[in-house]
């Protein structure tokens, strides 16, 4: 009799082991294997019975696309490229109580009116979820609800009357009758996606997956389970903020790193049309550190406010607290900072903030925070009715950056009139015009930005700026 070896698998990557340990050498993770039944073997070759001939099929098809199911929701058939798509799977993660179910119930409400859709639910009772659509004004929509975790009942249900948009919420409490393992593990969890998916495919109608995460914001379960849905979205925002982003990471069929902005509200999430003018709607003028960014999110502009604070340390190792923002960029920019003008940044207590909770990942915000910094080492605030644009490089020079024409729009929509930019701009096909452009300052080195803030000799901000620069020339 063959000897059954035990698996143990890591419930965070899916790494497999032969015995059990503390932590994962793959992801890092402690106390995350769980001992597993052995898979079923697998024939090392093909042989006997031979398979069927497959068919071949050029690119282009004669019959016409289905057309997209449109949510009715601005927002999310943005991020989802201009509605949903029949026969696609999209997962939805996000952090425990950040409205996920929410968002899901009141797209699949508005969609309850031309299209038939399910919610089957495993971690709420029919009851419970009842009570969040009577709060949300929700409770007259033809939505068809059911409690069940049961991979087998929940298909026998599908095949029973074919619905056009199906939510699971979540993938974590489906569980398969044909494997030992817990509901949540990775076998679980990568076997019930699959068998979901492959069921919408077939049926051709639309599946949301609700997905949990990890303490580090990662999607729970196997990785894998983010390589076989069609779009992947991760719905964000900050405790102490109302506001939530909707961030797409992967779509199939639209453009990746589109963002939806909603507004948590006793009503629900309630979309937000123009997102710049809310993240700036608390903004104070004239204050030094402050600086507005005229940013891209996908096909979006976007401007937000970045503030930063350079204060004097008492510690041998000054602190660097960000928010919204990469800490190893920022370290970068202070080197450039001190290197190349001369200003003694490193022995001072850093903090950056993008407020109202968005956070930004694109190079185009360098020159913005730099300008925040040096505007709060020297106590003279940048122009009010200024945005700032343009990537740094080590060597202190000011590179251009894309889309520039896009963010000069939003920005004159917005009542700016002045824009600090790179020198050398990427010409586009179609320029802005100059009546609805800011009035443009080019700079190719941040010595240059620099020279921007220099005060007059015998104000306090001039001895400050002294100080801080350690007296250098």
């Amino acid at each position: 009799m063959a000897k059954v070896s035990t698996r143990y698998v890591c419930q965070e990557c899916g790494a497999d082991y032969p015995k059990w340990i503390g932590k994962c050498e793959a992801c890092g993770a402690w106390n995350s294997i769980v001992e597993e039944q052995p898979r079923e073997a697998t024939p090392k070759g093909l042989s006997g019975k031979s398979g069927r001939r497959i068919q071949f099929v050029g690119l282009k098809g004669e019959a016409k696309p289905p057309p997209r199911r449109i949510i009715g929701i601005e927002e999310f058939d943005r991020v989802c490229g201009g509605g949903l798509v029949p026969g696609s799977a999209l997962l939805v993660g996000g952090d425990p109580g950040i409205g996920k179910s929410t968002l899901l119930l009141q797209a699949v409400a508005r969609l309850a009116s031309h299209c038939r859709c399910v919610y089957i639910s495993g971690e709420e009772a029919v009851d419970q979820v009842r009570m969040r659509a009577q709060r949300l004004d929700l409770a007259d929509a033809t939505v068809q609800l059911a409690s069940a975790t049961s991979l087998r009942d929940i298909i026998a249900s599908l095949d029973a009357d074919t619905p056009d948009v199906v939510v699971i919420d979540s993938i974590q409490t489906m569980y398969m009758d044909s494997l030992d393992s817990a509901p949540g593990t990775v076998a679980q969890v990568r076997a019930c996606a699959l068998e979901l998916i492959r069921h919408a495919k077939r049926q051709g109608y639309t599946l949301f997956l609700v997905g949990h995460v990890t303490k580090e914001g990662q999607i729970a379960g196997p990785r894998v389970l983010e390589h076989m849905v069609d779009t992947v979205l991760y719905f964000e925002g900050e405790r102490g903020h109302q506001f939530r982003i909707l961030r797409s990471v992967k779509n199939r069929f639209g453009a990746t790193d589109e963002i939806g902005v909603f507004e948590m509200t006793d009503a629900g999430l309630q979309e937000v049309v123009n997102p710049s003018a809310l993240f700036l709607a608390e903004r104070r003028g004239n204050v030094s550190g402050s600086c507005v960014f005229a940013g891209m999110e996908g096909t979006r502009p976007v401007l937000v406010e970045i503030q930063a604070l350079v204060a004097e340390s008492s510690l041998s190792t000054p602190r660097r607290a960000v928010v919204g923002w990469d800490s190893s960029r920022l370290a970068m920019i202070m080197a450039v900072l001190d290197a190349r003008c001369g200003l003694a940044l490193s022995g001072n207590d850093v903090y950056l903030n993008v407020a109202g909770g968005l956070r930004i990942s694109e190079p185009a915000a360098d020159l913005a925070v730099a300008a925040a910094l040096v505007s709060s080492i020297t106590d003279i605030p940048v122009t009010a009715d200024m945005v700032v644009f343009g990537e740094i490089g080590l060597s202190g020079e000011v590179r251009a950056v894309a889309q520039s024409d896009t963010r000069l729009k939003e920005a004159a929509k917005l009542g700016f009139a002045q824009a600090l930019v790179p020198a050398r701009r990427r010409k586009d096909r179609k320029p802005v015009a100059p009546a609805v452009s800011p009035s443009i300052r080019q700079i190719g080195h941040v010595q240059d930005l620099v020279a921007m803030f220099r005060p007059l000799e015998g104000s306090p901000s001039a001895s400050r700026n002294g100080k801080a620069s350690g007296d250098k020339s």
